[in-house]
């Protein structure tokens, strides 16, 4: 199960971080409904997307910092920041950085080549596993009977979530971007869990802040050749999704996934991320009319059941739980 004491570096106890976990991926799943607006209302692409939404991410970031650092100076205290070694932090950010890159970036063109459906399948459904396997070489962490179950359900899911509803169309390039995709996810996953039980405890806020510089820096030439400002006759409706993807499914939803990371076990990290497409679903049906399918109600069930289970025994008290569950 979590280690307890990466809940008593951080400073969260695990219930308050798997709050933090399920707010952050039901805000990820508001982020496709606004970028189909966007695209909607104007010729911006995905990747000059990913760049805005880095950008505005870490300009938000940093107006947070600068006011958090100005009121510790105004009441006579120390603004927050962690123990970590620099180098150690410089690490990191580059890695965690390079990650969300990779993961953005590679799902996009997964959803270009082989479809919205099966690129989102193979990249979500891909990153548990990843995650489950790195989890148990790396740090020891065993999920259990318990926990494989919850997996599998979770996988289940999501399958039947977004493939249920119709026809998809797979192809092997886009698979095997979907799978790199996967591979980002679970490096920034991963290294957000290793970090956090370390007791190195950084300050989340300037983490995903720095992260958002790498991922932008990384994503400026692939914007540029795909057309950075973008063309349309609606620019407050375009000028305001960008802010609420910045503000919302980025800053905020990033800073609470890497505050809830370090605390809670990599792999059910993974499967509460994958309420993001649950909130995606159910955006989809009350706010944009998309039918209401048997297959929509069932994936949501399972997935939800499997996300329940885990955050269940991830709260546990550590004299109730297993052996098996207890990290190697």
């Amino acid at each position: 199960m979590s280690n307890p004491s990466s809940a008593a570096v951080t400073g969260l106890p695990v219930g308050r971080s798997l709050f933090y976990l399920v707010v952050a991926g039901v805000a990820w799943g508001t982020a496709g409904a606004a970028a189909s607006l966007v695209f909607e209302a104007s010729d911006l692409g995905p990747l000059a997307l990913s760049f805005w939404r880095c950008l505005g991410g870490l300009l938000l970031l940093a107006g947070a910092l600068a006011l958090r650092g100005r009121r510790a100076a105004g009441s006579g205290g120390a603004a927050v920041a962690g123990s970590e070694p620099r180098r150690r932090r410089m690490l990191r950010i580059l890695g965690t950085g390079v990650g969300l890159t990779v993961f953005q970036s590679s799902y996009f063109a997964a959803v270009e080549q082989t479809g919205l459906a099966v690129g989102t399948v193979v990249a979500l459904g891909a990153g548990p596993v990843l995650i489950a396997l790195g989890a148990r070489i790396t740090m020891g962490e065993r999920l259990g009977g318990g926990g494989i179950a919850a997996v599998a359900g979770a996988l289940t899911g999501l399958v039947v979530l977004v493939l249920g509803g119709g026809s998809a169309t797979v192809r092997p390039a886009g698979v095997a971007l979907a799978v790199v995709s996967a591979a980002g996810y679970a490096a920034v996953t991963l290294l957000t869990r290793r970090f956090g039980r370390d007791g190195d405890g950084p300050d989340h806020l300037s983490t995903t802040m720095w992260t958002f510089v790498v991922g932008a820096v990384g994503l400026l030439p692939a914007a540029l050749a795909e057309g950075l400002l973008p063309h349309t006759a609606e620019p407050l409706r375009v000028l305001g999704m960008l802010v609420y993807i910045a503000a919302v499914p980025t800053a905020l939803a990033y800073a609470l996934y890497f505050a809830g990371a370090a605390v809670v076990r990599a792999a059910t990290v993974s499967v509460i991320m994958l309420l993001e497409p649950v909130s995606a679903a159910v955006l989809a049906v009350i706010a944009l009319d998309e039918r209401l399918t048997s297959a929509t109600v069932a994936g949501t069930v399972v997935l939800l059941m499997a996300v329940v289970g885990l955050a269940w025994q991830e709260a546990r008290p550590a004299g109730r739980r297993g052996a098996v569950d207890a990290p190697a």
